[in-house]
């Protein structure tokens, strides 16, 4: 027998939650963000999996473009952290792939490039992240730029969001309204909305959404579960009990001998760890499910196993199933014990763990 740890995806767990992004933003074309490796759920099962229901592909590199283009991916394909060299300008131009342009040096590489490449490009706003994209102040001469490179075909506009999670933050209506006077009157495609805004701000949904985390089945606001917005997990992290045994009170469990037993009491352990993608700074008493019943985690996490305290489940016995995160309990709930967010679990489960489709 195979160690157990398997991720589970869902096809139709996804295909529900792109049915979400319909129904919020029924207007709207739609580009699936599927970089780091789909969120950590498999690039090319997650591509594949909604080729033909949307209508572009969000990525980080043109490496992943490529892997889109040789898994039979024709629709389009931005990069949103566009190009890094003039270098790979005809490997664009040969792949379709389309670049957010950022900064200077790549209108200057633009300039200079081939007048046969043809690349359709985004132009980046900076609205209020602060982190990639020219002032609006900037666009209509970057525009003009743009305009008069030979290489450059269609253009479209984009921003990004930096605090639309917080659907009671004024900022993000500073953003949408910066965005929309600088580009209404400029007659080209534009998108504004990441998940949260898909969810929170449907002033913000404009030609295009750019949906990511909501696509994986966990929520993008502070405020509000992936239940309450109707999303579904995608992944479910799983494995199984490898052993179980009684321990004696005051008996440490695990490295440093942090947790010490306050009874005598059954303690399982179960084959996931760190090395598999599972936070190591979990605290004690973040929830498991043991045979789809919740039990804490005690002691440090392994690279390799997790120990559980079982006292509420007496009967369990090796081979049970043991749920990490997904069906029955939120990703959410798992992050906020790990100090983090769903987005890094997803991303961190390592490839040792078999994506299995369901």
């Amino acid at each position: 027998m195979s160690r157990p740890a398997r991720a589970l995806v869902d096809a139709g767990a996804l295909r529900h939650n792109l049915e979400q992004v319909r129904r919020r933003a029924p207007r709207a074309r739609i580009m699936a963000v599927v970089k780091a490796d789909g969120y950590g759920h498999g690039l090319s099962w997650v591509a594949q999996t909604l080729n033909g229901s949307v209508d572009a592909f969000g990525v980080s590199s043109v490496e992943e473009g490529i892997h889109l283009r040789e898994v039979g991916i024709a629709r389009p394909v931005c990069l949103l952290e566009g190009f890094f060299s003039a270098d790979e300008l005809p490997l664009l131009a040969k792949h379709r792939l389309e670049p957010a342009i950022h900064e200077e040096g790549q209108i200057k590489a633009l300039a200079q490039a081939s007048a046969s490449l043809k690349l359709s490009v985004w132009l980046k706003i900076d609205t209020g992240m602060h982190r990639l994209g020219f002032a609006p102040a900037k666009v209509p001469e970057i525009l003009k730029q743009l305009q008069r490179c030979a290489a450059v075909a269609d253009i479209r506009l984009m921003s990004h969001f930096a605090r639309a999670d917080i659907p009671s933050d004024p900022e993000t209506l500073t953003q949408a309204d910066g965005f929309l006077s600088c580009v209404k009157d400029l007659g080209l495609e534009s998108s504004l909305a990441n998940s949260a805004g898909i969810l929170a701000w449907p002033q913000s949904h404009l030609d295009w959404v750019r949906p990511g985390i909501m696509l994986y089945g966990a929520s993008p606001l502070t405020q509000l579960s992936a239940a309450q917005l109707d999303l579904q997990p995608v992944m479910t992290l799983q494995t199984a009990l490898i052993a179980v045994h009684t321990r004696c009170k005051g008996d440490p469990i695990g490295y440093g001998g942090d947790w010490r037993c306050p009874e005598d009491m059954p303690v399982g352990v179960a084959a996931i760890g760190y090395g598999d993608g599972y936070p190591r700074h979990a605290v004690g008493g973040t929830p498991v499910l043991v045979n789809g019943m919740r039990v804490p985690l005690i002691g440090r996490v392994s690279m390799d196993m997790i120990t559980l305290d079982l006292h509420t489940q007496p009967q369990a016995k090796v081979g049970d199933p043991v749920v990490l995160w997904g069906q029955g309990l939120p990703i959410e709930e798992v992050a906020k014990c790990a100090g983090t967010i769903s987005y890094e679990l997803m991303c961190r489960v390592t490839e040792r763990i078999p994506r299995v489709v369901i």
